[in-house]
């Protein structure tokens, strides 16, 4: 079937109706492939009614307009090619059109004039259906009631290469998801030659953005447009944009009516890997590209911008919904495995990690113990108890053959963790595999993977896994994600402290510093509850853990610790108060959850909050007040797709009493006039919301002490 005719099978293109907000209301969200009218056809529409990208198909495909529905706004300003490439050393562009005569912005009735690139690969087809997962997810525990795949249509554009090229065939893939305004592209070339080739660079998407500010000199910090943008090539950081390394705001010298002097404004977005990927392609085989995802935010306001975001990686990646309750249990002897495990059970905790130090070894082919520690995993089944363990990757020497070696100096120990094993060495390669077998005989449930991949750059010629420098950080970062994606695959719960969300990690650390952990009690509880208010500005509760050291961690004798548990247990229950009525899950690390009767009472107190209110409180948060020591601090819940709509959580550090007003903004409740609120277990009261969809409750809480709200939708009242 022609392009034409292929075209002629799509429905027509549709105005998008969506009226509401996709943050609070249902949307009619649902992704759709239509033709495209107008100056933009011959060409097809990719629609959700929140962001829309049409592309032209003749003469060349095209991204011909990139629209934010929500705002109005115009995302594009100019054709770019849709990818790009490096191949043998000879650079190609994908699809494009060439003739824009001005490129601050792109007026429709240029397109009837612009010509196909004849050196670029060219559009001859495509394909569109449903999206696909791009790896499989076992659920084995308690999570979100998120679909996977994230539903929505997938569409695939096909290339022929340009005369001179290498013969190839070259599929760009889109996808748009349903009711969030977030797409995902990605490429894949297949080698359909009699020779090997090199893939030395690729540029799986490039965008000609609009002017987000007017800099005529050159500023010591640009701000980007309104669009979110990141790839599941990403390491070495447990915040989004540590991690991000393939986003690149780059100058575009085309664009000369800018008022920057120097033509410097960055705004031709690329996503590409920041070295290679510099693999051989042999004949016959495919190469798949990473995969690069587009948010459009609709506001500069943080709260706003970060409950997209949130929202984003509960749609495309749901696993991180997952949120059980842990405890690191510091020795992996069967008798202290046991009582952490009974413990759990009694109160209600529902996984065990034998934890760094504890003499757990997932790289064990000691039959033995294998059978010892598929042994403990039974029993812990038996109890519903989830188990599993600590291993350390990287930040350790393995060997002068096996660990990275630096270009410029030709000797290991300079690598990101100074010390560390590449994945493509004999070593790196038989490490993966003996994890993956481990876990496999032993039923565990749960890897803690400290060190994960952190990008490191090999110069080693010898290893087996990659060839030199050009390619060793994209076969690593291949191992490390084939892993994480079959532990996803088998339910093996991930706690990574590093950005693998879209890979199949489930968690990282909610940011904070280990030493902390060695300051008086008093301290460390104030200290955690601002890491975890700021840690959930682009995180949700259920993506970062947290900490609390039962015994002495790194030090601070007796008034850093909670042992013995009883004789402080008013600082335990504030810890396990603030951990789960934030919605965050802490590695309580210690030989014991309880040593009395009144300190299990405490913890199964905490652990029954969490259970009975866990769909709200695993929800997003609105930041209300900052801990800081001086005032009340307060975190609220929003979910306007349950009957709970809010709960609110207060914490008062002082050693008064507060009686006073306080302010809840509940336009995230999706309540629109009236709320139902109840302190605790007691009756509820009703308030009519202000104009900016807030209320102000009476609050009398007592010093040093944490106390909640539950917000429903009341029937209006007079």
């Amino acid at each position: 079937m022609n392009l034409e005719a292929a075209l002629m099978q799509l429905p027509e293109q549709e105005q998008p109706s969506n009226e509401g907000d996709w943050l609070v209301q249902p949307v009619d969200g649902q992704a759709r492939i239509s033709q495209a009218t107008g100056a933009s056809a011959p060409g097809l529409v990719l629609s959700n009614g929140l962001i829309r990208r049409v592309l032209r198909l003749a003469p060349d495909a095209a991204t011909v307009a990139f629209d934010n529905l929500t705002t109005g706004a115009s995302i594009l300003r100019a054709v770019s090619p849709e990818a790009r490439l490096t191949l043998d050393g000879q650079a190609f562009d994908v699809g494009g059109l060439l003739g824009q005569p001005e490129f601050a912005y792109l007026r429709p009735e240029w397109l009837q004039d612009m010509t196909a690139d004849p050196t670029a690969f060219h559009c001859t087809g495509f394909e569109h259906g449903p999206t696909e997962a791009p790896f499989g997810w076992k659920r084995k525990r308690y999570s979100a009631d998120g679909a996977w795949p994230a539903p929505g249509v997938r569409l695939a554009l096909h290339f022929a290469p340009p005369k001179g090229a290498p013969n190839l065939e070259l599929v760009l893939f889109y996808e748009l998801y349903d009711g969030i305004p977030a797409m995902c592209k990605w490429l894949e070339l297949r080698n359909s030659g009699s020779k090997s080739l090199r893939i030395d660079a690729f540029s799986a998407e490039v965008l000609a953005v609009v002017d987000h500010e007017s800099c005529v000199e050159d500023p010591d910090h640009w701000r980007y447009p309104l669009l979110h943008v990141e790839s599941d090539y990403a390491f070495h950081g447990m915040g989004q944009a540590d991690a991000n390394v393939t986003t690149c705001w780059l100058p575009d010298p085309r664009y000369t009516s800018q008022v920057n002097y120097g033509l410097l404004a960055p705004l031709l977005l690329e996503t590409r890997p920041p070295i290679g990927p510099g693999v051989d392609l042999a004949p016959g085989h495919t190469f798949r590209s990473c995969r690069s995802f587009l948010l459009a935010l609709d506001s500069t306001d943080r709260e706003r911008r970060g409950l997209s975001l949130r929202r984003f990686y509960r749609t495309i990646a749901p696993w991180v919904t997952e949120n059980p309750i842990l405890m690191h249990v510091r020795h992996a002897d069967d008798e202290s495995v046991r009582v952490a495990v009974d413990q759990c059970a009694e109160v209600g905790f529902e996984m065990v990690i034998m934890t760094f130090g504890s003499g757990f070894d997932a790289e064990s082919t000691d039959p033995d113990e294998i059978a010892r520690i598929r042994a403990l995993a039974e029993y812990a089944h038996s109890r519903g108890i989830e188990l599993g363990g600590y291993s350390l990757l990287a930040s350790r020497a393995v060997s002068a053959e096996d660990d990275v070696i630096d270009a410029e100096t030709g000797e290991r120990g300079h690598a990101v963790f100074a010390n560390s094993p590449c994945l493509g060495s004999a070593w790196g390669q038989a490490y993966l595999q003996q994890i993956q077998s481990f876990y496999t005989a032993t039923g565990l449930d749960i890897l803690e993977h400290d060190g994960s991949y952190p990008g490191d750059l090999c110069a080693s010629t010898t290893h087996s896994g990659h060839r030199n420098l050009d390619d060793s950080q994209w076969t690593q970062w291949q191992s490390i994600t084939g892993f994480y994606q079959w532990c996803r695959s088998q339910g093996i719960y991930l706690n990574v402290p590093d950005w693998y969300f879209l890979s199949g990690s489930n968690k990282t650390g909610m940011g904070y510093r280990e030493v902390n952990w060695s300051l008086p009690r008093d301290q460390q509880i104030l200290l955690g509850r601002q890491n975890i208010y700021d840690g959930t500005w682009e995180k949700s509760p259920s993506m970062g853990w947290m900490f609390v050291p039962l015994v002495e961690y790194h030090g601070g004798g007796e008034a850093a610790t909670l042992e013995p548990l009883n004789e402080h247990l008013d600082d335990y229950a504030t810890h396990l108060a603030q951990n789960f009525g934030s919605g965050v899950q802490a590695c309580y690390r210690g030989p014991r959850l309880f040593d009395t009767e009144a300190t299990k009472a405490v913890v199964t107190e905490w652990v029954a909050f969490y259970e009975e209110h866990r769909d709200i409180l695993d929800s997003d948060v609105i930041h209300v007040r900052r801990p800081d020591g001086r005032d009340i601090d307060c975190l609220l819940h929003v979910n306007p797709r349950l009957p709970i709509r809010g709960l609110a959580l207060v914490c008062n550090p002082l050693d008064e009493p507060v009686h006073r007003p306080l302010r809840l903004p509940l336009y995230y409740t999706g309540i629109d006039q009236v709320a139902a609120i109840r302190e605790r277990q007691g009756e509820a009261k009703h308030y009519w919301l202000q104009r900016d969809h807030s209320v102000s409750i009476r609050l009398s809480i007592g010093p040093r002490s944490v106390t909640w709200f539950v917000i429903e939708e009341a029937a209006e009242q007079d």
